[in-house]
């Protein structure tokens, strides 16, 4: 069971993430919200894909969370099917 969850979304407006410490409260994981971030998004960034949006979104929140992250495990959360699957590929084994 991860330390924390990160959910994050994106949309045409802005980035945002929300960062929630697990615990075992009564043999049951039990979820609080640790911190809130967000930002509109600038002119260049309005111009890209959703997919792209939801990685910058991921990107941001690493960026400014990586303190409370750092050594922890954590699991991202987000409804953007194009980002699970970057999420879940395993590295590549052959490298020329």
């Amino acid at each position: 069971m991860p330390d924390w969850n990160m959910y994050i979304d994106a949309c045409g407006d802005g980035l945002g993430a929300a960062l929630h410490q697990v615990q075992i409260i009564d043999q049951k994981p039990t979820e609080g919200p640790v911190c809130y971030i967000s930002r509109q998004i600038k002119p260049t960034e309005s111009r890209y894909s959703a997919s792209q949006m939801e990685c910058l979104c991921l990107v941001q929140a690493l960026e400014e969370l990586h303190y409370d992250l750092d050594g922890s495990s954590f699991e991202v959360i987000n409804d953007c099917n194009a980002v699970k699957l970057l999420l879940n590929m395993k590295p590549p084994t052959d490298i020329c």
